[in-house]
């Protein structure tokens, strides 16, 4: 592609237009991967300055290079924003593929993964050819792609709505992370909706406080980002951008003034059943969610997709059959007790599992949780006042706790506590003793996780997941050890090949 075409849209300082007709083969930001004919982009990162190595990415065979700094090479394009100009090259190399997709981003502190899953599942259930990106990965028809972020990086991100275009997709439904508003990765994207979902205390060791991570997030919602708002009115940050719109906003939420909205609401462990208003109509609504926070989730999708045109009797029928997300208030029935694996890992997060959990639960509630390494330490003593407040029995454990000692993250929790609570280090010994101990009709809450399948201890991610662990240990108490179930994650698999292997780190990395 010529350098022309992919300088198209981007903020320009100065630049030789002689380089206009060169030919670029790929985009790097990593000097290291540079080959002949690359253009390398000049990034400042948390640990790196790519500027201090432009001159190895032009003896590795660099064509060009994007810098901000005063670079005095003619080689060399400098740009407003290398970020940012990053993020609009990789859409031109890859076609300006999301142009031509109608593109649904939604950002806030919990709930993403859940309201992009069940609003791709119903668009789906309508007929639609939808790409989904998030957490879990990217997803293309039944193909599911490990993208190691919320957001992908800008060179992922435009590869897969160029695949996901040429698959025949109509919709992408992606979550946004702040880090990605943040640090420009999804600059040059046009989303056809944005949905803010809540804005609760997380990343503030990246953010510093909660106004700059709040502004990170309501910039999705700019007239030159979005053309249509679906906002939770229940959300403070949401009400806020509800009563000071940039754009077109519709609100979603438990509460009457909301344009969409549930009455009648009936829970259980199985799931949820609500009347819903929505834009004016009204029909009812059955769905496999659990709890009142997963309604307000269903209640963004449904507000999404009706604004697409959706027919409500659609929505009604894709409601009632999709499945539970996977890691989000899953209920595992052993006995008389209920176990719930969840990815809370925020404050916020936590609170709403227990609350739903003691909503539910007829006996005594217990709760398994650590926080993760190099992260926000400001939420983990308030992670543990909620803990010992909402639960019956606390037990401390490790999550991902990266390059730090577990057990000065336990110290920081424990800084929070408001009762005496367990402490047991190792997560599969931590989950074992609570379903030995508590196993007569109380709820376990297992907290932090979710879905994931591994545990990164000192830059390597080893394979663990914690439905394994319960799996595991019913297996082996209840039923015979013979011919049981394969695990649910691929994890022998990626014990023979990949426990030996260095996982790559970010200098910016997400977890939301």
């Amino acid at each position: 592609m010529k350098l022309s075409q992919i300088l198209q849209d981007i903020r320009i300082k100065y630049y030789q237009p002689s380089l206009d007709n060169i030919d670029i083969k790929d985009i790097k930001i990593s000097h290291k991967d540079v080959k002949d004919g690359d253009l390398f982009i000049a990034i400042k990162g948390g640990n790196f300055d790519g500027n201090d190595f432009i001159n190895e990415a032009f003896e590795n065979g660099a064509s060009v290079v994007f810098s901000e700094n005063d670079v005095f090479d003619d080689r060399v394009v400098r740009v407003e924003n290398a970020r940012s100009a990053y993020a609009i090259a990789c859409k031109n190399f890859f076609g300006r593929a999301c142009d031509k997709l109608k593109i649904v981003g939604i950002t806030g502190t919990n709930g993403k993964t859940t309201t992009a899953f069940t609003t791709a599942e119903l668009l789906r259930y309508a007929g639609a050819r939808v790409g989904l990106i998030g957490t879990l990965g990217a997803k293309i028809d039944d193909k599911v792609i490990d993208t190691g972020l919320t957001t992908p990086d800008p060179y992922m991100l435009h590869k897969l709505f160029k695949e996901m275009k040429d698959k025949d997709c109509e919709y992408v439904v992606m979550e946004v992370s702040a880090h990605a508003l943040a640090l420009n990765k999804v600059d040059g994207v046009n989303f056809d909706m944005g949905v803010l979902t809540n804005i609760t205390e997380d990343h503030l060791d990246f953010f510093g406080n909660m106004e700059n991570y709040a502004n990170a997030k309501i910039n999705l919602f700019d007239k030159n980002r979005v053309k249509l708002g679906v906002i939770c009115g229940d959300d403070h940050y949401g009400r806020g951008v509800l009563l000071r719109p940039k754009v077109p906003v519709i609100s979603y939420g438990m509460s009457d003034f909301c344009d969409v909205n549930a009455k009648n609401i009936k829970k259980s462990f199985s799931g949820s059943s609500f009347d819903c208003e929505c834009l004016g109509e009204k029909f009812d609504i059955k769905t496999n969610l659990v709890g009142e926070y997963n309604i307000q989730n269903a209640l963004a999708s449904i507000a999404v997709c009706r604004s697409f045109g959706v027919p409500k009797e659609l929505i009604r029928l894709g409601m009632s059959c999709i499945n539970q997300v996977e890691g989000r208030f899953n209920v595992i029935n052993m006995g008389k007790s209920n176990i719930v694996i969840d990815y809370a890992h925020t404050p916020d997060g936590l609170e709403k599992i227990l609350k739903t959990a003691r909503d539910l639960s007829d006996n005594k509630l217990v709760v398994i949780f650590g926080c993760g390494g190099n992260r926000d330490r400001q939420k983990r003593s308030i992670m543990g006042t909620i803990a010992t407040k909402l639960a019956d029995e606390v037990i401390l454990t490790s999550d991902n706790p990266r390059y730090e000692n577990p057990y000065d993250i336990i110290s920081d929790i424990v800084d929070g506590v408001v009762k005496n609570c367990k402490v047991i280090e190792n997560r599969k010994e931590a989950i074992r003793f609570a379903l030995d101990k508590y196993k007569d009709g109380q709820t376990i809450v297992i907290a932090g996780k979710g879905a994931e399948k591994y545990q990164e201890i000192n830059g390597k991610k080893y394979p663990y997941n914690d439905f394994d662990v319960v799996y595991e240990y019913f297996r082996e108490k209840l039923y015979l050890k013979e011919n049981a179930p394969l695990k649910n994650a691929d994890i022998e698999e990626e014990k023979e090949n990949d426990s030996k292997q260095e996982e790559n780190i970010e200098d910016f990395s997400e977890r939301e």
